[in-house]
């Protein structure tokens, strides 16, 4: 295994239960790839805000495998797509749809006529069994909706699920998401909340159960080489039956370049959106929820605000907050810093007489992943699962359903082990 990212993990995990032999080679300190705890001067914090949702069906069954409990490190609530004032979508409990139904028709801040108009275009979806043209964008697609639904209900779904610009993103990939978690059974929309450092989500139990299953696993180890050995392959010298290649895809073309230079130009050729995650003290302020959708505008970077110390201690402490800004191209331009800088401000004018402290008291920390997940444009060529013969590939960005997401990763990798056998 190369990589032990979410996608390598899930990989080693189900190689070692199907009775594999496995070695884990990871380049970074620690796994986790995208999604783990990191050490900065300013303190410890996760290298980015990620959430789950109910639907994480394979991320959620492969942490029970490994001992990491869900009930216990996610905080499990209904979805919320609403702003301080209460405008926006709840979901309440119950059946898929008719749950639905009943959130649009209680949602606040819209009128009669647009919930009517939702209702009938997600009716449209559901009749279509959620497919659509392959080269139809989500703005394309959601074109004949108010002005007021597309702000407040389709831009920040589909920034959050696709991390793309919906006049860009690829609405067959944004209605396979609508499907699985709006409309795949009771809970499978429920956002699922970190109440732990990432780290402790998935990675660090991941791989002290594999050091404990008889893995070898290897950190601060970037492999240089795969060729064929035999009926096998060699990585870096050592002789290894099969290959589950689960590195970033820049790494990845690199190594199978040479084997299969036309899989390796497919991972090349994918563009990506970044995302950065400001995170802001302010001991005195609490939010009315642990997530808050915030308004969109010109000088507003960040699409969502997350209240950690309402997640708990192990997480952050009281009046720590991270602002989410997915798609987040446009505001790097100047730098990470100045982009923390216009998400201060943004922070400042959305709570009036919070985070007015020293500006390097109150902005702790700003974590930006310049390639945070692949571009999901309409009709986007994915690198496939075999590279060659005994030689499989993992990673959210390899060719499936879903966009770039943890369970979109934990997906791949596990069938890049069913695939090796």
């Amino acid at each position: 295994m190369i990589g032990a990212g979410w996608a390598g993990l899930a990989a080693a995990v189900r190689s070692v239960q199907r009775g594999a032999a496995v070695t884990l080679f990871e380049m970074a300190p620690q796994p986790g790839g995208r999604a783990r705890r990191v050490s900065t001067s300013s303190g410890d914090f996760d290298n980015g805000q990620h959430i789950l949702i109910g639907a994480y069906t394979a991320t959620l069954a492969l942490m029970r495998s490994v001992g990491a409990d869900p009930e216990t490190l996610l905080l499990r609530c209904p979805l919320t797509l609403v702003d301080l004032a209460g405008r926006g979508l709840v979901l309440p409990p119950g059946a898929a749809l008719p749950a639905f139904v009943r959130a649009v028709l209680q949602a606040r801040g819209w009128r009669w006529a647009h919930r009517v108009a939702l209702l009938g275009v997600a009716s449209g979806w559901l009749l279509r069994g959620f497919r659509c043209a392959p080269g139809l964008t989500v703005a394309q697609l959601c074109a004949g909706l108010p002005e007021a639904v597309r702000q407040d209900l389709i831009e920040p779904l589909c920034v959050a699920a696709l991390n793309t610009p919906i006049d860009q993103a690829s609405a067959q990939v944004f209605l396979r998401v609508l499907r699985d978690a709006l409309f795949s059974g009771p809970g499978s929309a429920d956002l699922l909340l970190p109440r732990v450092p990432l780290s402790a989500l998935l990675p660090d139990p991941a791989w002290r159960w594999l050091e404990a299953a008889g893995a070898r696993c290897v950190t601060g180890h970037r492999v240089q080489t795969v060729a064929r050995q035999g009926a096998g392959w060699s990585v870096d010298g050592q002789a290894f039956d099969g290959v589950v290649l689960a590195a970033s895809a820049g790494e990845a073309a690199r190594l199978a370049d040479a084997i299969n230079p036309a899989w390796a130009r497919t991972a090349s050729a994918l563009r990506y959106e970044p995302i950065v995650t400001a995170y802001l003290t302010d001991t005195r302020l609490r939010l009315p929820q642990p997530m808050l959708a915030l308004p969109a505008g010109p000088r507003s970077p960040a699409q969502f605000v997350f209240d950690l110390g309402a997640l708990g201690a192990q997480v952050a402490s009281p009046g720590s907050f991270a602002f989410v800004v997915s798609g987040a191209a446009a505001w790097l331009v100047d730098g990470r810093a100045a982009c923390g800088q216009a998400i201060l401000q943004q922070a400042r004018a959305a709570f009036p007489g919070a985070f007015q402290g020293p500006d390097e008291g109150v902005l702790r920390h700003v974590a930006a992943e310049r390639r945070a997940t692949f571009a999901c444009t309409p009709g986007l060529a994915r690198p496939a699962l075999e590279v060659a013969p005994q030689w499989v590939a993992a990673g959210d960005y390899i060719a499936g359903p879903y966009p770039a997401t943890l369970e979109g990763a934990v997906r791949s990798g596990e069938a890049a082990a069913a695939a090796l056998g």
